[in-house]
Parts: structure tokens; sequence; C-alpha cells
């Protein structure tokens, strides 16, 4: 929601600063997002008057200008603009000043041979209007010198304040001044709602769907001219970021904007017989004002002719029948839509306008009147016509609401003790009426008792939030200031605290820091993919019926199309070297599944003198991280078996599975498919991997400690074995065997070598392992160790090994 201060202090009478007018905004919980004054960045554009004008030597289009911009030594300007002559005044950019529209800095520079300095502009160049046929021209009045921000009133910041959807009441300019007043910034200045002395009955309109739209107003005025907009009010859309189209429309904004009541003005001259608010039919379509045709079904309200659709309710009307140059006679309509059905129709069109923010939150039932008189009065004065009686179809649910309040449960509930008699003021401030009864003292049996007040509060139309006394404290605390909520802990237990985190938030928690001890950066992504993303990875289970975005449709199946976008974003950024990972949740029918992803990309190590060109990561640095992590976890690596079957995600041949038996899969990682990573817009290698947290087994709780540490008393003793085997026999097989060959005296079996080449044939491979032994009480003998090593060379033979000669 953005405004001027200028256009706030229409509603709101007050004398402060615009520092004090943003921290009161924030304290009542109305959150400032960006503060932007135009006149900032046109402090460096004076008023000019140009005093000659030639043409330039070498270009026929060009001209050589002298200005004169105040400080009594005229420039030499190069200009092409047609209008420029000698005495217009316009707006002179001086050396070094940045044109707002495409960040140019401005110096002294040659045109075609001659020389220039600085710019005359145009309305575009300085982002305050589309007009770019010619340079500004002002009136012969405008100060020659002067900084022309300030002297055409562009000295006026722009408020961009972020409403939450529950106060529909600030979706106008009015409502944010009605909370300021009441937060004691000023007063809040009286509407004026003029009496309209129609001619004529009103126009033919109707509601046949209450449901959709329970009420249905509408006024016509004849004989109107449209055209632009005045200054007035296409000054305040420009600088709010709306752009001016004519009077009528301009109109219904502005009203929106400032009241937070939409409107919309029909060409009567297109509709075919009277307007009826009805539920749309399967297959009727309508060109709306953005140009795109949507299809209507039953569940939706729609606004009509005898012939064809106008108007999709509540959302954005037709191109057909809007308000054109040529328009002479118009129908105001100001209608009350259902927020739920507005909800519903617009998330089935992927349809957002200004108008359904607004009926959707629930504008004010009670303002139909209101509004229509109001915005008959802006069409008669700025377009002159002639209005009719206005036309009431249906009834506004305007009922009002009440609540039965006491003072004190300001304090029970919130902790904030605010006198009785502020709590009334913020409240009438706010628009509630209140009718206190009760309270004082009295005698029972002789003895004084206190009897606490009780006030009935009666919810003003336009706060569909408020459905209960502890709204009416909200109310309150919020205007007196969140940081008078005193801070009380909560009682403690005396002693050692007990632990709270469960097993599974302790695995958590140690991957985490393992992951980022190892040097990886956390994300945070969204629960949430669309289609394609979840396409690319298998596809999701779970599909969201109203998704915020279409982008974010999908529940994951997976945690590496958001680790993946987060990559793009950083090599978008120049990033060389990302290393990111995340902890989350996957989701499927089964239920939810905790899980860990992570993503490599760019150099694993830089260029420099001693290491040559920089390396990139491969599959064994995502093999590595993946059995850091399990073992952080508390998973078994020592009994993980290595498959290489990981999913489409991963490059076939350059990825695997981690397992416990041939079913129960841990991890997956790998060097990323190239399609997937293309998708993303990723080159070059990147690895990745998941560690499926859920398929993890838990400990076993056998009630008893664990066994204290004891080192062996003797030396390990180590050996190297190195095997002829078949190239399709994988390492991790060979160092299975090997370690499964004497359990009781091999502790550890470790690959050190792969050879290929001289003296080993064609389809095998030498692979090297260093085995360790552990004696226990006495050293071994030679016998001894003769027959383990007979042993590994028999684990070996059995995976079609042979020893090494």
């Amino acid at each position: 929601m953005k405004f001027t201060l200028s256009w706030l202090k229409t509603h709101l009478n007050t004398d402060a600063d615009l520092a004090t007018i943003l921290k009161t905004l924030n304290a009542i919980g109305l959150e400032v997002e960006g503060v932007e004054n135009p006149a900032e960045k046109l402090g460096a554009f004076k008023i000019a008057k140009v005093l000659t004008a030639e043409r330039h030597p070498q270009a026929d289009k060009l001209q050589v200008l002298s200005v004169d911009h105040g400080d009594g030594t005229p420039l030499q300007v190069v200009c092409g603009a047609p209008n420029a002559r000698a005495g217009l005044i316009g707006v002179f950019g001086v050396e070094g000043a940045v044109v707002p529209v495409n960040g140019m800095v401005l110096k002294k520079t040659a045109i075609r041979g001659v020389e220039s300095n600085g710019m005359m502009c145009s309305f575009r160049e300085l982002e305050l209007g589309e007009d770019h046929d010619g340079i500004i021209e002002l009136a012969e009045s405008a100060p020659v010198g002067q900084v022309y921000a300030n002297w055409a009133g562009l000295n006026d910041p722009v408020i961009d304040v972020s409403i939450t959807p529950n106060r529909q009441d600030c979706m106008g300019v009015r409502g944010i001044a009605r909370d300021l007043a009441a937060a004691g910034l000023g007063t809040l200045n009286a509407i004026i709602v003029p009496e309209i002395a129609g001619v004529g009955p009103g126009p033919d309109v109707r509601t046949d769907d209450v449901d959709g739209c329970p009420a249905f107003f509408a006024r016509t005025v004849r004989g109107v001219t449209n055209g632009a907009s005045p200054d007035w009010i296409a000054k305040r859309l420009k600088a709010i970021g709306q752009k001016p189209i004519s009077t009528l429309v301009d109109i219904t904004n502005y009203i929106m904007i400032d009241l937070g009541r939409p409107l919309h003005v029909y060409d009567m001259a297109t509709l075919k017989g009277g307007l009826v608010a009805r539920k749309g039919k399967a297959g009727e379509q309508v060109l709306a004002l953005n140009g795109k045709t949507y299809t209507i079904d039953e569940s939706m309200t729609v606004i009509a002719d005898d012939e064809a659709v106008h108007d999709i309710g509540g959302i954005m009307g037709g191109e057909h029948s809007g308000a054109q140059d040529g328009t002479t006679d118009v129908l105001i309509e100001c209608a009350y839509f259902t927020p739920e059905r507005i909800a519903v129709t617009g998330q089935k069109l992927t349809l957002t306008s200004d108008a359904r923010g607004r009926f959707e939150r629930g504008v004010d039932p009670a303002f139909l009147d209101d509004g229509l008189s109001i915005a008959t009065s802006l069409v008669v004065s700025l377009c002159g016509g002639t209005p009719s009686e206005a036309t009431r179809a249906g009834t506004p649910p305007a009922t009002p609401k009440t609540v039965a309040y006491a003072p004190d449960q300001c304090l029970s509930l919130a902790g904030v003790d605010v006198p009785a008699d502020e709590q009334q003021r913020i409240l009438e401030s706010l628009g509630f009426g209140v009718v206190a009864s009760g309270g004082g003292v009295e005698y029972q049996d002789g003895m004084p008792v206190s009897v606490p007040a009780s006030w009935t509060i009666t919810v003003p139309t336009w706060r569909r939030d408020v459905d209960g006394w502890p709204d009416i404290v909200e109310e309150v605390v919020r205007i007196v200031g969140l940081d008078h909520v005193p801070s009380t802990p909560l009682p403690r237990v005396p002693g050692v605290a007990r632990p709270t985190a469960t097993p599974e938030q302790l695995v958590e928690r140690r991957v985490r820091r393992t992951a980022a001890a190892r040097g990886l950066a956390e994300a945070i992504n969204w629960s949430f993919l669309s289609e394609k993303e979840a396409d690319a990875v298998g596809g999701g289970d779970w599909t969201l019926a109203n998704p915020i975005s279409e982008d974010l449709k999908v529940m994951r199946p997976s945690l590496l199309p958001g680790l993946l976008s987060a990559t793009k974003r950083n090599v978008d950024r120049s990033a060389t070297s990302i290393r990111l990972f995340e902890l989350g949740r996957r989701y499927f029918k089964q239920g939810e599944r905790a899980t860990v992803g992570f993503v490599l990309a760019g150099e694993k190590t830089a260029r420099g003198w001693q290491s040559g060109k920089a390396q990139a990561f491969d599959a064994f640095d995502a093999k590595a991280e993946v059995i850091a992590l399990l073992a952080a976890a508390g998973a078994p690596v020592g009994n993980l078996q290595n498959f290489g079957e990981a999913s489409a995600a991963y490059h076939p041949g350059q990825s695997g599975t981690l397992r416990l038996g041939p079913k129960v899969v841990l991890a997956e990682y790998g060097v990323l498919h190239p399609s997937l990573a293309k998708q993303f817009g990723l080159s070059g290698t990147v690895v990745a991997g998941e560690i499926f947290l859920d398929a993890i087994p838990g400990k076993r709780k056998s009630g008893f400690m664990r066994a204290p540490y004891a080192p062996p008393a003797l030396q390990a003793v180590k050996r190297d074995f190195a095997f002829i085997v078949p190239d399709m026999v994988e390492a991790d097989a060979l160092v299975r065997g090997v370690k499964g060959a004497d359990k009781k005296n091999i502790v550890d079996v470790r690959l050190f070598d792969i050879f290929v080449g001289p003296g080993v044939e064609d389809g095998y491979k030498s692979l090297a392992v260093e085995v360790t032994l552990q004696p226990g009480e006495k050293s071994f003998s030679q016998e001894e160790l003769e027959a383990i090593s007979a042993a590994v060379v028999k684990a070996a033979q059995k995976l079609g090994g042979s020893l090494r000669g």
C-alpha cells in the first residue's frame, strides 16, 4: 500500500514530521517497507532558459543551444528535441547529474565534434511521465536557476506500508490516517459526503446472486466529457506507481486507494439492457481490462447485461464496456462482493488486481451509499454531466457486531495496565462504539465489594476481523505500543533443567554442525516447487489447491531443486566456489521424510602456483560429504554397502547409493545429471547428495551404560596386499571381503592404490589395500600372521582376484 505524505495529510491533521510518522506506523503494526522521495534523485536538475538555438554544423536533426541555468554563465548544450528553441524554459541536468530513467551520469562530451555540457530533459528521462517527444516546457514564470523538484512540488515522500490480511480497513489512506490519529499523531479530518440531487430514475441493475453479491448500488451520469485527469489526481496516482488513464478511470482508482472502496464505471453505449450480478455460466468468456480472455464457471460472480458478461465481479472489468475517450454516458457501480467468493474466483482464474486485494479482505459494507455519492460528485465536478437517482439492489451485510468487554481484561491478557478512560479513547478513535455500565463499589451484607466495569463494544463495519474481546485487547495494546508489554519470565522448576530435544532433533543438530564445520553454508528454501521442478526429480505426491504462486505449487519430493536454484543465484553473483546444504523435509503420500541435501559446484580448489589450474568437484567429494554426515547422524558407516543405482537426478556411472543391505538406502550421491543441471541454468560439473535421516536405524536401548574405553596394550600391525582383479570388481567389494576374512584380528582395511598399465592385463586392474591387525593379550606369532594372510588372499580369490607377484 503506497501513498504520499501530502495525501496522508488530507485525512490526518498533524504537525508530526516524517520520521515520527514512520516510527508510529511500525509501532502500531503497519510495517513500513520503504520510503522514497522523488525530489532526492532530481536535486541536480534545475529550471533553465534556452537563450539561443542554432543548427548543428554536422547534423540536421541536432541543435546547439545556449542555456542559462542560473549561475550567470550560459552553457553550450547539443540537443535533438524537436521543440528546442530560443526562449523555451525547461529542465536542465547539470554536469554530474544522474538521469533517473537509465542511471547515466551527465558529463562534458563532444557530440559530432561540438562540445555539450549537461542535458535538457524530457518527462520520461526524469521518470515523471511517458512523454518523450520533446523536452519539458515550463511556464514563463518558472524561476530560472531553482531546483525543479522543489518548484514543481515533487518534494513529497512516498511511503510503502505492508498491510497484513486482517487489516482490510488500512487498504485505503483514510484507514491508515485513522490509526495514526488513534495513536496520538493528530486528528482525523471529517469525511465530506456530498448530497447528490439526482434527475430521473436510477439505472436498471439487480443482483440474482445474493451469496456472491449481496448488494449492487449504481447511478448514471449522462453528458460527461472524458479526458485527462486534473493534475492533483494524476500527480498522486503517478507518485505511487499508478498510470493515469482518463478522468473517469482515474476517479475510481483514486477512491479505491484513498478510501479503500473499489468501484467500476461502464460506458452505457456498450450495454444492452440492464445490468445484473449473477452466477457465471459454464463456458462464458470475458475479455478483461488486462487484455486477457478468461473462461467463467458457475462458482463465479459476474456482472452481465442481456447479451454478454462485462465484469468479473469484484476483480476486473471488461475491456469492451470500460470508459473510453469518447464516452458520454456512464453507469457507476458500487457493489459489495463476498470475500470468500472473490478469493475462490481469483484463485481459479489466477487473476490478481487491486480491487480483488480489497474485496478479498472485505471492504466496508456500510460505505456503498457514501462511496457512490463521492464518486458521482467527482465525476460531475470533473467531467460534467447530469446524475440520476441511485438504484439500490439487495442489502449489504452491514449489521453491527457487538462484543462484551471489561477494561481489566487488557491487563489479564496482555499484561499492560491501560487506564479505562485511555482504552475508551483509543477504541472510539478507531471507530468502535463504547457503552459502559457497572463498575464501582457495591455493599453486600454491609461490606463494600468492588464491581468490575462492563462495556458493550460496537464493532465498526469496516473491521470484520474483530470477533471477540481478545481482539479488543489487541487493538488497545497495539495503539499503546507493543514495547510497553512487560517481559515476564516463565516459572522454572528448581534444579538442573531436563533435556527437551528429542533424539531426532539431536541428530539434526549434530548433522547441521558437522556440515557447517566442513565448510558448507546452510540454505533454507521453500518446501514448495513448481510442477516443472518437481517433475525433474521424479514428481511430487502432493499438489496445493490454493498455492500462493504457480511456482510454489507442489510439495517437494527432493531438496535438490531448491538447492540448485540457490546455487544458480550464487553463480549469477559471481561466486566461484559454492558449497550449500539444507536440512528439511521431503513430502510423500506415506508422510514426511527428514533429509539432508547438499550441492557442491564451481571450484574445489582455486588456481595457484602450487596446485596449478583450479580443480572441480567430483563424485568422490560428494561421497566424502555423505559419509561424514552419515557418521554425524550415528549411521554405521563401517557396515554400509556401495551400490551404483542412484536416482535419475544423477549421472549414470558417476553416482551411487550407500545402503544397509540391498533395500535400506541411507543416501545417494554423485555428479548431477547434465540435463538437470541445464534445466537450472548450471554449467560445469555439479555434484550433490541427499542423506535420508529417517532411514538410519535408531540406537538400541540396552539399559546399560557403555563400557569405558580401554586402549589396546599392544601396537597394531599393518600389512599391504596388492591384488589383480577383473575391472568389474568394485574396490568396496574387495575391502569388505578382506575385512571379513578374519573379523577377530582385522580391525581396518583401507584402499590406497589403483593401478592399470604395464604388467596388468587388459580387463584387469591392481587394487592395493592396507590391512590393520590388532593383537590382543600377546603379539602375533609368525604362524598366526601367515594364517591371517592366507585368509585375506582366499577372500580376494572369491572375487576373482589373485595376489600380485
